[in-house]
């Protein structure tokens, strides 16, 4: 027996030319790429990375910190073109600095922008995925003009300068539609709680005898789902679909009082549903519960102001 146990093992082992091993050979380009970010920014799990992942995120901010930051050099490359546009006409010194300059700033912001767009993209989903890497490609492209841009300038070669300039807007306006499709049409970076429904009052949602202790346990209620968590003489409920990427929290672990979202390991406290690491920004909703009659009940806490 133990013999055929070996063998069968070795039969499993995918060989040079298996099934397998072709889907390895064919994984898309974007699917490589965002696995080898990964493991560049989550580090092997240490706490120092979780971190850096959190402020790159915006987890501190409460918001996506690369949605913050894109205004700077949107904002600054497009009073690069009315300067450019007022020098043109009025040819006065000041002007032409005022483009320059804000070329400038437009790079220096690109770069904060482009750290914290990758951390966000590393942990975006098909087929969002593909959207997002074009757009950080097409990002790049707008920067190396831009770049250009400036570098002529400095060479007094101010028509280049202001060509390359048009010519990297251009692609930023493309680039800014393709984001505002992964924000719109594939709710990067949105919260994914925002319209769920919890009952005003004390309702019954899971008999007491069902919820374990430390066990994460799902609920419904008029289809919404409900995270229970039973520690010790203490209840805990969130909003059981995770704000980030709609996880099921109820598969999740628990560390502590808080919970792991097993999609890519959000961090809530189960006390007030707050984000203890990311990627997630956005709070879990929190709910009143108790123990009554031999059922859960819970209701929307008066405090849970994204409602609803």
């Amino acid at each position: 027996m133990e013999n055929q146990g070996v063998a069968g093992s070795q039969e499993n082992i995918p060989g040079p030319h298996s099934e397998e091993a072709e889907q390895r050979k064919s994984k898309p380009v974007d699917e490589s790429l965002q696995g080898f970010v990964d493991k560049l920014l989550y580090a092997g799990g240490s706490p120092g990375a979780q971190k850096i992942r959190n402020f790159l995120n915006g987890t501190w901010l409460g918001e996506p910190l690369h949605a913050v930051l894109t205004d700077l050099p949107i904002g600054a490359w497009t009073v690069a073109m009315v300067f450019d546009a007022l020098d043109c006409i009025g040819h006065r010194r000041e002007f032409s600095l005022a483009a320059d300059t804000s070329v400038a700033i437009g790079l220096a912001g690109a770069a904060g922008t482009a750290i914290t767009g990758i951390a966000d993209w590393s942990d975006v989903d098909p087929p969002a995925r593909r959207v997002g890497l074009i757009h950080g490609l097409l990002n790049v492209g707008v920067t190396a003009l831009f770049t250009t841009s400036l570098v002529l300038r400095k060479k007094e070669s101010r028509t280049g300068g202001r060509i390359f300039a048009a010519l990297g807007y251009g692609l930023l306006s493309y680039s800014a539609h393709l984001g505002g499709k992964l924000v719109y049409d594939h709710r990067v970076g949105v919260d994914r709680t925002a319209g769920e429904v919890f009952p005003e009052d004390f309702v019954p949602v899971l008999a007491e005898s069902q919820l374990a202790d430390s066990t994460p346990t799902r609920a419904t209620h008029n289809g919404t789902s409900i995270l229970l968590v039973r520690r010790g003489d203490r209840l805990f409920a969130l909003a059981e679909t995770c704000s980030h990427f709609s996880g099921p929290l109820s598969e999740g672990k628990l560390v502590g009082d808080s919970i792991v979202c097993p999609w890519h390991a959000s961090r809530f406290a189960l006390e007030d549903g707050r984000v203890l690491d990311g990627p997630a920004v956005h709070p879990q909703p929190c709910l009143e519960v108790r123990a009554r009659n031999g059922q859960i009940e819970v209701r929307k806490t008066p405090a849970n102001a994204r409602d609803l």
